[in-house]
């Protein structure tokens, strides 16, 4: 699928989500590694469900995926509530979880009971609701009956955001609406979803932003570029990243080797090959130490030391050390 859906974000080998924030979760529990195996610590610091899982993630509401041999889920005490069975997981978005099985994808709740059983050959989270589903070469829409509500049709799909998706016809990327209907015509040569009112969008390869009735707001200009979140967006010109506001104005100018969008009104940037954290004057709140850093949410920010995985608070001090 050529579409970035905005999953832009690459840190300890796992894509973050499209939106700068990482999913609600449950107590504000956070996974932590110790000698090779994973458990939970809350904002405190303190551990709470100790570690016996090959892998933890993130929790979505009260569920987390962890592997155990396969994946499952667990809830915030620790217990496995759906049981490890699956090739891969995704968190749960509105109530709906992606899991695979034997290279087919389907949606189970968060009892672990399916109510899309595993049919596509690739599927996304369920967004305003409606999920892309792939079968063989096109993308079509399901609504959370499993029902085919836009028929497999694209070449690639993305998520819906502000009520309308990205999609790829011959080649070329537009936006429909819930129905399918084409409200933004296929023009471009890539595109992502909407935020804040807007969406990047590749033409000639270079990005600039659209508003939804497909206006070009901000000429594309950028070789690269990131979402819009509470009106500032990471982009890069030649070499470098900066801030934008939504006319298309630096408000930070660009000087660093990496930028992510702003997340509890801070942002992690790359100096030097090392990450550290920014406020939105451009002042360096945290400097530049990390060998990677995920956003702040819920007040910590998960960062990466010599492939040690610790947590900060927005200070820059460590809440938990990192370890392995």
């Amino acid at each position: 699928m050529k579409m970035t859906p905005a999953n832009l974000l690459l840190f300890f080998g796992l894509i973050v989500s499209s939106l700068p924030t990482l999913p609600a979760r449950a107590a504000s529990l956070y996974p932590v590694v110790i000698n090779g195996r994973w458990g939970y610590i809350k904002k405190s610091g303190d551990l709470v469900v100790n570690p016996q899982f090959e892998r933890a993630e993130f929790f979505s509401g009260d569920r987390a995926a962890v592997r155990m041999g396969r994946w499952g889920y667990a809830d915030p005490s620790g217990k496995i509530v759906i049981n490890p069975q699956f090739d891969r997981t995704d968190p749960f978005s509105e109530g709906l979880a992606v899991v695979e099985l034997t290279h087919r994808h389907g949606y189970v709740n968060a009892d672990g009971k399916y109510v899309v059983n595993p049919q596509f050959d690739a599927a996304t989270k369920f967004s305003e609701g409606r999920a892309a589903v792939r079968q063989g070469k096109a993308w079509g829409y399901i609504d959370k009956t499993g029902a085919m509500i836009i028929n497999p049709q694209y070449q690639s799909a993305g998520v819906y955001s502000d009520g309308l998706a990205a999609v790829e016809i011959s080649r070329r990327f537009g936006y429909i609406d819930p129905n399918g209907k084409i409200v933004i015509n296929p023009q471009f040569d890539d595109a992502m979803p909407f935020t804040d009112g807007l969406a990047a969008v590749e033409m000639d390869h270079r990005w600039g932003f659209i508003d939804k009735s497909g206006k070009l707001v901000i000429n594309p200009q950028f070789e690269e570029v990131r979402p819009f979140v509470n009106g500032l967006a990471p982009v890069r010109l030649g070499k470098v990243w900066g801030y934008i506001d939504q006319s298309g104005h630096f408000t930070i100018n660009p000087q660093f080797e990496d930028a992510t969008p702003f997340a509890e009104n801070l942002a992690a940037i790359k100096m030097a090959k090392r990450w550290g954290f920014i406020d939105k004057s451009g002042k360096m709140i945290i400097n530049p130490q990390f060998d990677g850093a995920l956003p702040f949410s819920d007040g910590l920010a998960r960062v990466e030391v010599s492939r040690k995985i610790g947590y900060i608070d927005p200070s820059g001090k460590y809440v938990w050390n990192p370890q392995k």
